[in-house]
This record gives structure tokens, sequence and C-alpha cells, in this order.
């Protein structure tokens, strides 16, 4: 809706990070963000390794800090948030990071793994309640709900990234934040958990920040992007313009790399 307040809106943060050991001419730094993200858009975050787009993640999450700057969460600088307000921004964000090997408890059922949320941030929901649940959002990322009392080694890479979704999914957040969330599944594997991801976008209408260093990926999913260069936004606008019609010279190399 034209002049509805963001759902997150970060104001010239920069972060900075001391220099790693044997790691020489890197600058470990974000510089000036600014990133607006509105209820029901799918933003793309888009940069090669190293370009801070993981930190912006972390930074949105509250899993990292910064130095300045302010992030604003539903009008709110989360600076500022009470402690319970806090625990509430833990159900409100949620993340699927890029890596389903380490992202789930190896001892936990995957019904387990998907209901711990639940446990915290729907405590009006009893057991049987907790369970159907967790059944249901198996289902819809195309899992069998009676694989729930299966352990993580038991599924595939897919697999497993279907149950973090699923988590991910549980406490029906505001906003969802994917960082690099197919960059470690093999290329039959990712085309599936993009299909996921389109039909879950069409029919939940979710609000996405999706982080990737994948042109294609951004151009199908995404609504806008923001294109990321040592740790600075260099590009921004709807996706269909900047990976058509490009403004920055370090977009353009990103676009002809892939053709």
């Amino acid at each position: 809706m034209a002049g509805a307040e963001p759902l997150v809106a970060l104001e010239g943060v920069a972060k900075s990070f001391a220099r790693r050991l044997l790691v020489q001419n890197r600058s470990f730094a974000l510089s000036g963000i600014d990133i607006t993200i509105n209820r029901g858009e799918v933003v793309g975050i888009l940069g090669e390794s190293g370009s801070g787009k993981s930190t912006v993640a972390n930074i949105i999450t509250r899993l990292t800090g910064y130095d300045s700057g302010r992030y604003l969460f539903k009008g709110r600088d989360v600076a500022t948030l009470t402690r319970k307000e806090s625990f509430a921004f833990k159900s409100d964000v949620q993340i699927v990071f890029q890596d389903p090997y380490g992202s789930l408890n190896p001892r936990a059922t995957v019904q387990s793994s998907v209901m711990e949320s639940l446990l915290l941030h729907k405590r009006e929901l009893g057991k049987a309640e907790r369970i159907a649940r967790a059944g249901q959002l198996l289902e819809e990322v195309g899992l069998n709900a009676a694989w729930g009392d299966r352990y993580p080694h038991e599924f595939s890479g897919g697999q497993r990234q279907r149950v973090a979704i699923a988590r991910a999914l549980a406490v029906e957040p505001e906003l969802l934040v994917c960082d690099e969330p197919l960059s470690s599944l093999d290329v039959s594997i990712q085309a599936q958990i993009l299909e996921l991801f389109v039909r879950m976008i069409r029919e939940r209408n979710l609000t996405i920040v999706f982080i990737s260093h994948d042109v294609n990926v951004v151009r199908l999913l995404c609504d806008r992007v923001y294109v990321m260069n040592q740790g600075r936004i260099v590009e921004q606008g709807q996706a269909r313009d900047v990976l058509s019609r490009p403004q920055n010279e370090y977009t353009a190399r990103l676009l002809e790399a892939v053709y």
C-alpha cells in the first residue's frame, strides 16, 4: 500500500569487523546501508561472496549488532525494544540458513524441530495441536507428515532444507529471511526448493528478504533488489529493471557472468 510504513527500515547502518588473521586487503565492513522492506514484498539482496549480504541478513534478524545507524521494525527502533518485545521479535522474524546440515539439531526428530518454536511462542496450543501443526507444515513443504519421527541424518539435503523452511514458518512470522538457502544444494534439488518458494510466496503472501549470489534466482523470485559490493549498496530498484538495464558497472559484470 502506498504510503504504508515499511516493515523493515535500515537507515545508515554500518558495521565493522576486526581484520581476520591471515587475510589481507579485505574490508570486512558495512557502510551506510539503507534498505526498506514493505509488507508482502520479496526483496533480493544480490552480490558475490564477501559483499556483506549475510551480515545484512544477520543484522535484520538481530543475530549480530551494528555500530551506527538505525534499524526500525514496524516503526520501532529495535535498540529500544523491551525484553518482552525482543522475545516477540524472535517470533516475528525467522531465518532459513544456507546449510541445512548444520541448522537442524541432529539429536531431535524433525517433528520436534518444527515444534520447538511453537513451544516457545504459541504456548496456547496443546500438545496434540502442536503435533498436528507440525504435520501440516511438513506436508506443506512437500514431506510426508508420517516422517516426523525421523532424524535429520535420515533425510537428503533438499529434504532437510524443507524441514528448515517448515520450522521457520511454524510461528507464522511477519518476515522470513532466506540466507542463500539454495547454494549448498545440488542443482536439481535447487530447482525443487525454488519451486517451493514460488508456491509459498503465491499462497502465503509472504514478506521475504532473499539473500543470493544467483542473478536468475533473484530475477525469478524478487520484486525489488539491492545489489551489494564490498559492504555497500551500489544499485537498487525493481528487479526487472535492475537486472535488465543495470546502471552500475558492478551489476553489469554480475549479469555478464551469467551469460
